[in-house]
């Protein structure tokens, strides 16, 4: 039996807001066309969210997690599942504050504000069978160590060249300050804290993220470290910002700037790469570019060296 490859899309341009990005839903239209083209999945295996204007399913925290929750259900030994997410990234105070030397987990901004955090990618991936891959493309800021405890391969403690130049392409970074998520929340609950999680269960209820839901005790129990089949290519270390260049920035085109990295390595080298050689050839391209961010990978010592989404090894 042929094995299955899924995928789920989202890009969040946060239109009309002060947040309001333009190279996000660029981002993953350009991915899906890759995913079919060059790695041969089934268009109808591929679900895409986005906030663009007339979107039947917008891209909320819960539509998020319910498709991400189906796609996993699915999965059984040889599968091979795929999350991309273009958008706003943050970070939030953690509960452990051993939990990371700077006391902060990461999350991304649904276009509801309905956080996801590091907690939830690592139940995810916790679900993930033997056999099955399950590989997360974020493109948002402080996306580093977005799966809670998944093994570093290359990020802040890897060898990295400063950026030359005179130079430097930023873009406009894609993260929220606390603050700002904080002061949106408050606005329409009205209830006097600065307790995030108070203001994300008062608003979402169950839908909110376990890390607000469930007490520390468990969530030290949930968290407990495990072989596991999770991939994270990330755009930037935790303590860094994502790109996002609008048209006049990008020459006439907006784009993430690593999911518009990663489709000129793929587009560079025809052959499979391998998750380590497509974030370090991402972050060669981002650095020749003078982009001010470094791509990371987090998975087992095996995944890192896997090719990339499994792509079949052309025959001579």
């Amino acid at each position: 039996m042929e094995k299955k490859r899924l995928a789920v899309l989202v890009g969040c341009n946060y239109p009309n807001t002060p947040n309001e990005l333009h190279g996000c839903i660029n981002d993953v239209i350009a991915m899906r066309d890759v995913l079919v083209t060059r790695f041969g999945l089934d268009p109808s295996h591929i679900e895409l969210l986005t906030d663009a204007h007339g979107s039947l399913i917008m891209p909320t925290g819960a539509n998020i997690k319910r498709a991400l929750h189906q796609m996993v259900d699915k999965a059984e030994p040889g599968d091979v599942l795929f999350f991309h997410y273009s958008g706003h990234g943050t970070r939030i105070p953690s509960l452990n504050h051993d939990h990371h030397h700077s006391g902060k987990d990461e999350a991304i901004v649904p276009c509801d504000f309905n956080l996801i955090t590091d907690v939830d990618f690592r139940q995810l991936v916790n679900r993930i069978p033997r056999g099955a891959i399950f590989t997360i493309f974020s493109d948002s800021c402080h996306s580093g160590g977005l799966i809670d405890k998944e093994k570093e391969q290359i990020g802040p403690s890897s060898t990295t060249t400063t950026t030359t130049g005179t130079t430097t392409l930023s873009g406009k970074p894609k993260t929220i300050p606390f603050e700002t998520i904080l002061q949106h929340l408050a606005a329409s609950t009205r209830i006097d804290t600065l307790d995030v999680g108070t203001h994300l269960v008062h608003s979402f209820g169950d839908n909110a993220s376990l890390r607000f839901r469930l007490p520390l005790h468990e969530l030290n129990l949930f968290r407990r470290l495990k072989a596991d089949e999770g991939i994270l290519l990330s755009g930037c270390q935790a303590n860094e910002t994502s790109a996002d260049m609008d048209p006049a920035q990008g020459g006439g085109k907006a784009y993430g700037a690593f999911s518009n990295a990663v489709q000129m390595v793929l587009r560079e080298n025809p052959s499979p790469l391998s998750n380590r050689e497509i974030v370090l050839l991402a972050r060669k391209f981002l650095q020749a570019h003078r982009f001010q961010q470094h791509p990371c990978l987090y998975c087992n010592d095996e995944n890192a060296d896997a090719t990339f989404l499994l792509q079949p090894r052309s025959k001579s």
